[in-house]
């Protein structure tokens, strides 16, 4: 099969010299408007550490998995799944089922399930928010909704992770009323 085969005389690829700069959404940065590119010679960590991004593309449907070492997931079809990232970013086509472990979410689609973002949520205009959600700060445009079990979450001094707000019960909110 010749679609299996290698190439027995592959053309090597140059060097480019620089390193590519990544975006929130893990997409590469155009060099030419990119004023804040890192200097070559940085050696540090975060300098020569790849993003590891997951995309489900439109009408494509993901179900029943457990997506982990994933720094950023991009949804924008259908997934149903747990996991626990950096970043999650549904689209406005995207639609989101299960529990998530994240530090931000970034929602312009729909999510539905268990939402706990260490940091922060935003909430775009198109975005629908609903089930268990807990959150460092909660940003939500106008035109968004956020409807469900809301809990603030505190960092406690010297803990790890952050401690669920016990003062606050708010079962239902909605931004733009």
């Amino acid at each position: 099969m010749a679609l299996f085969q290698k190439d027995v005389n592959p053309i090597p690829k140059k060097p480019s010299g620089r390193t590519q700069t990544l975006s929130l959404l893990g997409m590469p940065t155009n060099p030419v408007t990119d004023t804040n590119t890192k200097d070559e010679t940085d050696t540090s960590p975060a300098n020569n550490k790849l993003e590891s991004r997951l995309i489900v593309g439109p009408n494509i449907k993901l179900k029943g998995v457990e997506i982990e070492d994933c720094d950023t997931l991009v949804v924008e079809g259908y997934v149903e799944a747990s996991m626990d990232s950096r970043v999650i970013e549904i689209a406005e086509t995207g639609v989101y089922k299960g529990t998530v472990e994240i530090d931000t979410a970034i929602i312009k689609g729909k999510f539905e399930g268990e939402l706990t973002a260490r940091e922060r949520i935003i909430v775009h205009a198109t975005g629908d928010v609903s089930g268990k959600i807990r959150y460092g700060s909660l940003a939500i445009e106008e035109g968004g909704r956020v409807h469900g079990d809301l809990d603030e979450l505190h960092l406690r001094p010297g803990a790890k992770q952050p401690a669920i707000a016990e003062t606050k019960d708010t079962k239902t909110s909605e931004a733009a009323e």
